[in-house]
């Protein structure tokens, strides 16, 4: 099987081992990875703070980078919600507005094809054993776009479970927001970091060494307040956990300092 990595403008400008770790993974479940290098942003920034027309080239850019893939891949459920959910509402728009179905008919065709990566591993291949091994206390946070807007439900919490040597730790408040919310974090910085710090203080509750969610950009605000609060549990992105083994284990020592 060959698939299409849509890295995203985060984890490759910030978080980079967080596509590496993507690619391990899936090469060692048997799966062929591109990485089409006409790729940019999917335009999730510009949408969400109010430029819908200037968000349109990023969908025609994003329909051309990956239209040879039959299933396109991304560690990020925030991204991955754009394209399902939002470019349906982008080709709508454009439609009633009298612009023609061109982005009507380029939301059809990338809708079907991008999954976040949890589903991807869960829901066309089959498997919630991916063979890793994470030798450590965890806990997961359920970000708002994957639990609210692509319903990934256990899946992540299903693959963990699997990961040898995992203890898995109940997060309490679980379903709340972590108060990232992209730009909501810079125009309500007071709630945004209210909001963080009471899920920093559930994840402190747990005592998991690490903790770990499917969108690096809410693990950039989490794992910021955890730092500023002198939390030792360190953020890890979903996917640095299942590609992680005995015989490659992930490197923690500068990630998660002293485990507990």
């Amino acid at each position: 099987m060959r698939v299409a990595l849509f890295v995203t403008c985060v984890n490759d400008t910030l978080y980079p081992d967080t596509g590496r770790a993507v690619v391990t993974l899936l090469e060692r479940l048997g799966v062929e990875v591109d990485f089409p290098a006409a790729q940019t942003c999917c335009g999730q920034a510009q949408f969400n703070t109010g430029y819908r027309h200037e968000t349109e080239p990023l969908v025609r850019r994003y329909a051309r980078a990956f239209a040879d893939y039959d299933h396109i891949v991304t560690p990020s459920g925030s991204c991955a919600a754009m394209v399902r959910d939002n470019y349906p509402r982008i080709g709508a728009k454009a439609a009633a507005e009298g612009r023609g179905e061109e982005l009507a008919r380029i939301a059809d065709s990338v809708v079907p094809r991008t999954y976040e990566l949890t589903e991807f591993l869960v829901d066309v291949l089959g498997v919630t054993d991916v063979g890793a091994y994470f030798p450590h206390t965890v806990t997961y946070h359920p970000t708002c776009h994957g639990l609210r807007m692509l319903g990934l439900g256990r899946r992540p919490v299903e693959l963990l479970s699997h990961v040898k040597g995992l203890e898995l730790r109940e997060l309490p408040g679980a379903q709340e927001c972590c108060g990232f919310g992209g730009t909501f974090a810079v125009k309500n910085a007071a709630v945004s970091a209210a909001m963080g710090a009471d899920k920093a203080r559930h994840i402190g509750e747990t005592g998991a060494a690490a903790v770990c969610t499917v969108d690096n950009s809410c693990l950039m605000h989490i794992g910021g307040t955890l730092a500023r609060l002198g939390s030792p549990t360190r953020p890890l992105h979903i996917a640095e956990i299942l590609a992680s083994t005995e015989e490659q284990p992930f490197v923690l020592g500068d990630v998660l300092g002293d485990i507990r």
